[in-house]
């Protein structure tokens, strides 16, 4: 893939795309390409992530049981998995397991840093819209809290 393919792509991220065009440049040229085989292992649930994925082409089953039972999703292409750990130290809470054959982007942690460094505005935008997501969260567990509340009076 040519590398405004690659800035395309990573501008579709709702997150990513926060980035002025520059640093979506940056970010692809840094990123790495990873091509899996159907059966291969992306990453194992309960290992240190410290890098996000952005799947290119095919599919990758996610297990959170890592037990061999069937996967309760699939990332095609445009899923981001492991975003979380492009911004702190994070375990997979998956194993992730190509499908087919699959490409992905790999985006190391200090290569986000880097450019987020060299791009300010685009890490304040990017700490807002987080701080947004952290606000809503919060908000629907305190109703499914006072759910589970009421069930139990």
């Amino acid at each position: 893939m040519a590398l405004d393919d690659d800035m395309d792509l990573l501008a579709r991220q709702p997150l990513l795309g926060l980035m002025p065009r520059e640093a979506l440049r940056l970010l692809a040229f840094a990123a790495e390409t990873r091509l899996l085989r159907a059966g291969d292992i992306l990453f194992r649930k309960g290992e240190a992530a410290d890098c996000g994925y952005i799947i290119m082409s095919g599919a990758v089953a996610l297990d959170p049981r890592d037990d061999g039972s069937p996967a309760m999703q699939v990332a095609t292409p445009g899923h981001l998995l492991g975003e979380t750990a492009l911004f702190a130290e994070v375990r997979r809470a998956a194993t992730a397991i190509a499908r087919e054959t699959t490409t992905a982007l790999r985006i190391s942690r200090p290569v986000m840093a880097r450019v987020l460094g060299e791009f300010p505005e685009a890490a304040v935008l990017m700490h807002q819209t987080l701080s947004q997501r952290m606000q809503q969260l919060s908000g629907q567990l305190h109703a499914v809290r006072q759910r589970i509340v009421a069930i139990d009076s």
